[in-house]
């Protein structure tokens, strides 16, 4: 299917803001001083690490213990068991100065919602730089990758889109990692880490598939982020559109004035434009109480509204105890993001399974990845890119920006 020609109204909002961009693109960049904390995995009870060096464990009362160069950790109580030796209190810190960490994590306490450390499997491995905290967190543990921001972004930007993708969409997939990352961790004072290395947040897995296309997208955007009103924005994105993007409003219920619905034909060679997808009923129904939701046998499923980018917004379910409204993005959680790849969907029919044909992969708020590919190629700059999905917004360097607002409902 050959590619749409981009209309008058795309092309005027696509170069519009050319001018007011490459102030902010070519501006010089400084180094980001912040740090990120990255959820690797949880209610982890054992673990292993190595480095080419001395590892280094800082236990609660902040005494470092020298190691060699392999560590067996074990999560026993309200203690750590390190290679045999026993340290108490609810944290510990490996790091092994500039080098780095190559952890593993038993699969049987594996990750969350698809985290990169779930296996001792030595080709699956994750390298990190920084420092790696292991937080006691009731039976198990949280596992905790501090790492500097720019370092981030590099782990980030490979896991999410194809590193032989045109430089300028790598240079959009590491401003808008940045900004998701920043915004974060802004926000996240009181919590144990600022994002999770899974579709949770953004995928991370560390130094795996960092090459020097990565480098030079992450290093070449090094400090910028998209902000609003001078703070950096909630720089949300997924794989495929397949039409309009979507209203942050529809999704989650917050009105972001920089995550507004913009046409998008530039991704129909995606894999994912189109797809089909079934389903068992009985899973659907036990998933939906396991969620909280009340109901006895389904008999129909029906769309009853959409939004404006025409994905169902909302279901009636027709069930042996009554009715039930559902949004799309409920049944998407129930039945399974994968197997339901969008809301952007019609019911073909149902009986023990349902069928469902549909377009597009992801909640289709902000960025449309296969969209930013398909615009690169044809000669756009990450920053017209960037301000295309973000309407509204400008390129800032990180250290200039200022605390987000808490986006309304």
């Amino acid at each position: 299917m050959a590619i749409p020609t981009l209309g008058r109204l795309q092309r005027a909002a696509l170069t519009g803001g050319l001018a007011g961009l490459v102030f902010f693109g070519t501006m010089p960049a400084v180094e980001a001083a912040e740090s990120i904390r990255v959820l690797l995995a949880s209610d982890v009870h054992g673990l292993e690490a190595r480095a080419e060096t001395v590892l280094w464990v800082t236990d609660a009362q902040n005494r470092a213990h020298p190691f060699k160069s392999a560590l067996h950790v074990e999560v026993r109580g309200n203690t750590f068991l390190i290679n045999g030796t026993r340290m108490a209190g609810d944290r510990i810190t490996l790091r092994a100065g500039d080098h780095d960490l190559k952890l593993w994590v038993p699969r049987s306490h594996g990750g969350t919602n698809g985290s990169s450390v779930q296996s001792t499997d030595e080709k699956t491995a994750l390298h990190v730089s920084g420092q790696v905290h292991l937080l006691r967190r009731g039976k198990g543990a949280l596992v905790i990758n501090q790492v500097d921001l720019e370092e981030y972004v590099k782990g980030v930007v490979p896991a999410e889109v194809n590193s032989a993708w045109h430089p300028e969409m790598l240079k959009v997939q590491a401003v808008a990692a940045r900004t998701y990352a920043l915004y974060q961790h802004m926000l996240s004072a009181s919590r144990d880490y600022d994002v999770a290395a899974s579709i949770q947040d953004q995928v991370y897995r560390g130094r795996q598939g960092v090459d020097a296309r990565v480098q030079e997208a992450v290093e070449s955007t090094r400090g910028l982020v998209v902000t609003y009103d001078g703070a950096p924005i909630y720089a949300a994105f997924s794989s495929t559109a397949a039409g309009l993007t979507e209203d942050a409003m529809i999704v989650w219920s917050k009105d972001l004035p920089y995550l507004k619905g913009v046409e998008c034909p530039f991704d129909v060679e995606s894999p994912y434009y189109q797809w089909k997808a079934s389903f068992k009923i009985s899973t659907l129904e036990r998933n939906l109480r396991s969620q909280g939701f009340s109901l006895g046998t389904i008999a129909t499923i029906t769309p009853v509204s959409f939004s404006r980018a025409g994905r169902v917004a909302k279901l009636r379910i027709l069930h042996s105890k009554g009715e039930l409204i559902v949004r799309g993005e409920d049944l998407r959680k129930a039945v399974g993001y994968t197997v339901i790849p969008s809301t952007q969907f019609t019911i073909e029919s149902i009986g023990q399974d349902v069928v469902l044909v549909g377009y597009g992969a992801g909640h289709a708020v902000g960025l449309c990845q296969w969209g930013a590919k398909e615009l690169a190629e044809l000669g756009y700059s990450y920053s017209t890119i960037l301000q295309y999905y973000y309407p509204g917004t400008e390129l800032q360097n990180a250290a200039l920006t200022k605390m987000p607002p808490v986006p309304s409902s």
